[in-house]
């Protein structure tokens, strides 16, 4: 399939004020914590990566941006970039990719990623077309990677200090290696941070540009509250021209950045603007399919009021309906009987064909899997069940202390999963 890549608003600097792109938040999990990054704070009026007003499934993603292609038929890039990383999240990524690549054939497709879980997909999305891959390379010396990462995960395993900025940089490495072998397009991001790795930009633009990698991006720090780097002062305007033009001796330089959200729309440095905010909102609150009639959420409790229950220690789920501005307990429905592994889960998700959402205080790994591949949406949380409800109904915050975490849409975390 041929593809006008000069279309990229990103790798092209000169067709920026005609063509645009729309950042699908599909990827909501994060394998490295990065001492500049928290993903808690989402402010409309900013632009920096790794914050989204919501998180949208692969076929909710779908809906929302045949909406936005209604309203700004400019949209040429369709890329994911978080608001965790693509490949922490790889079925997501992937299935959305798919999604598109179907749906729109001559869509350019971008993906953003530290590079830590890329290698395995690589083919992948050459067989996607995918044009361009964007990698965030911050240092090429573990020593000062280690000032950088406050961890890795790399499967189940957590690596710390050199060890863990020694295995990303591999995996960073081979990953352009690939993607230039696929004659895919590599831009690096590196953020340039006072006082860490200031110094070592060129560095890493001269062992990219090695392996073939096509432009830099060198982006000032943004100092974010909450984050171990909070009190290191942003590059200066002068600073980043330097360190650009020290650069430019071995790669092409992008200056057009306008540090995207992961749920940019547009044309470069346009804010995310509240009709299209709404309009995401309002995909991530449908069923999971936006095709799928869905009306009711079920809820697991020990009196029915209150989300207080072990989804495998329920014998029956409370079935609710939005009436208005108002919710109705309209029946129970018993779940299948303890024992049988998955089919136990997947005679549960029968049960629920008409429930876009499960509210319940806890839940395994399994029933958790089945649920939501079989498009019920699974929302641990704990206090009241209208609470939930409407987190379901309006996307709004539940209230309540909990846990409805969707791993990586706001965790700073250790590292070691959250459930």
């Amino acid at each position: 399939m041929g593809l006008d890549t000069s279309r990229h608003p990103c790798f092209n600097d000169e067709i920026r004020h005609q063509f645009g792109r729309v950042h699908l938040p599909v990827a909501p999990k994060c394998n490295i914590q990065c001492n500049y990054c928290n993903r808690k704070y989402d402010c409309a009026n900013e632009n920096r990566p790794g914050v989204s007003s919501a998180v949208l499934a692969p076929k909710q993603a779908i809906h929302y941006l045949k909406r936005v292609k209604e309203k700004d038929e400019r949209i040429a890039v369709v890329g994911i970039a978080g608001p965790g990383d693509a490949f922490a999240s790889p079925e997501e990524t992937l299935e959305t990719l798919r999604f598109v690549r179907e749906e729109y054939p001559e869509m350019l497709l971008c993906v953003a990623t530290n590079g830590l879980n890329l290698p395995p997909y690589i083919d992948e999305l050459e067989a996607l077309n995918v044009s361009h891959v964007t990698i965030t390379m911050n240092a090429v010396d573990p020593a000062i990677g280690s000032k950088v990462y406050a961890w890795v995960r790399d499967g189940k395993k957590i690596h710390r200090k050199e060890a863990a900025a020694q295995i990303l940089l591999e995996r960073q490495l081979e990953s352009i290696r690939l993607l230039k072998e696929k004659g895919i397009l590599v831009k690096i991001n590196s953020i340039l941070i006072p006082c860490v790795n200031e110094d070592h930009i060129q560095d890493i633009a001269e062992t990219v540009s090695d392996l073939g990698a096509d432009i830099l991006n060198c982006i000032p720090l943004y100092s974010v509250e909450g984050t171990p780097f909070e009190s290191i002062p942003s590059p200066t305007n002068e600073e980043v021209k330097y360190v650009r033009e020290e650069a430019e001796a071995y790669l092409p330089q992008m200056r057009h950045c306008t540090r995207c959200r992961a749920d940019a729309v547009g044309l470069l440095g346009e804010l995310l603007v509240e009709e299209t905010a709404q309009c995401l909102r309002e995909s991530s609150a449908l069923p999971l399919d936006p095709n799928e009639d869905r009306p009711y959420t079920a809820a697991t409790s020990l009196e029915g009021l209150l989300v207080n229950q072990h989804l495998g220690e329920a014998s029956q789920v409370l079935i609710f309906a939005q009436r208005g501005t108002e919710y109705e307990l309209i029946e129970t429905r018993p779940t299948p009987p303890p024992g049988g592994g998955d089919q136990r889960w997947k005679e549960l998700a029968n049960r629920l064909h008409d429930c876009r959402a499960l509210l319940a205080h806890s839940a395994g790994d399994s029933p958790r899997r089945v649920l939501t591949s079989a498009g019920v949406r699974v929302i641990l949380m704990e206090g009241l069940i209208e609470e939930g409800l409407e987190a379901v109904y309006r996307n709004t915050e539940i209230r309540s202390p909990l846990r409805e975490h969707r791993c990586g849409s706001g965790c700073a975390g250790t590292g070691t999963g959250c459930n």
